[in-house]
């Protein structure tokens, strides 16, 4: 019989995400990264289902500060456990954690190349709402690309002009509502954006890049990294104030970016971008980004 609890220590915390990467092992997170993002986070559940004391997967529920209404569920089993009932465990066990919390919808995200979990998916009602395109740039197969701002555009990093910080976050303020799928996110404060968004395991300030225009942020670019691995990065946010876009500076932003990661031994960047994101999609295709792995997310009711 299948058991779900959720994750009771540090140990546990372990156990699910090594289900999780089983099953998503394209993604790399380390605990720290898993730990920072559920502190950021309004409320949350990680749960383990298991048969006889072994642990057959793992089920995550989100409720996001600027989504409070919209849980975000993964459901990861690996394949060498699928079919013994612990997906629907899982799936009951989260829905009754909405249930108690008034809500009636669930967000579910499954890889665009897991026929067998989106199947798993629509068989409960779950219909797709919009796809992540997944990208990935091969820098040992490219040269770096020279970083031209258009006149009157400095490039610089957050490490060194940190005093940028509240420039970025207006810029952030501006942009994130205008980035496909997330149009409905409430922006977070600047102490909680600066600690969750700017400040994490995953941060560094010498791989965020900040374009400068007679001292006003106009835009910026931030890679995160993973405490797992030295040789890839992932492409976080880029943005740009509207009254400054179609100038080249998401092109400029986005150069600094790579010939920064190649000339410090990353080997790969990734990233993933909602299919209506048409200038960045456009963008990273220009530099030699090559399809990857990306995202579905489906809306269905609960169990």
């Amino acid at each position: 019989m299948v058991e779900v609890a959720p994750v009771r220590d540090e140990a546990e915390e372990q156990l699910s995400l090594d289900a999780f990467l089983e099953t998503w092992p394209h993604e790399s997170y380390g605990l720290p990264e898993v730990q920072a993002f559920k502190a950021s986070l309004l409320d949350h559940a990680d749960l383990l289902a298991r048969e006889n004391g072994a642990v057959l997967g793992c089920g995550f529920v989100a409720l996001f500060p600027g989504l409070p209404e919209s849980p975000r569920v993964m459901l990861t089993v690996p394949p060498r456990n699928r079919g013994r009932g612990a997906g629907t465990a899982l799936y009951s066990a989260i829905s009754d954690w909405a249930r108690e919390r008034g809500l009636d919808t669930l967000e579910a995200v499954v890889p665009d190349n897991e026929p067998e979990s989106l199947a798993f998916a629509e068989r409960r009602g779950f219909v797709e709402d919009r796809r992540e395109k997944g990208v990935a740039l091969d820098l040992a197969a490219i040269e770096p690309p020279v970083v031209q701002p258009p006149p009157g555009v400095e490039i610089v990093t957050w490490a060194d002009r940190a005093e940028l910080v509240r420039g970025m976050f207006e810029v952030s303020v501006e942009a994130s509502p205008d980035v496909p799928g997330y149009e409905d996110e409430e922006h977070r404060s600047f102490e909680a954006w600066l600690e969750h968004d700017m400040q994490g395991p995953g941060d560094r300030p010498e791989g965020t890049f900040v374009a400068v225009a007679g001292g006003e942020v106009v835009g910026y670019a931030k890679l995160s990294f993973s405490t797992t691995t030295a040789t890839s990065a992932y492409h976080d946010l880029t943005a740009v104030k509207r009254a400054w876009r179609g100038r080249g500076i998401a092109r400029a932003l986005k150069a600094a970016q790579i010939a920064w990661a190649k000339a410090n031994g990353y080997e790969q960047l990734q990233t993933q971008n909602d299919e209506r994101n048409e200038p960045i999609r456009r963008l990273n295709a220009e530099f030699g980004y090559a399809p990857a792995i990306g995202r579905i997310y489906l809306r269905g009711p609960l169990a």
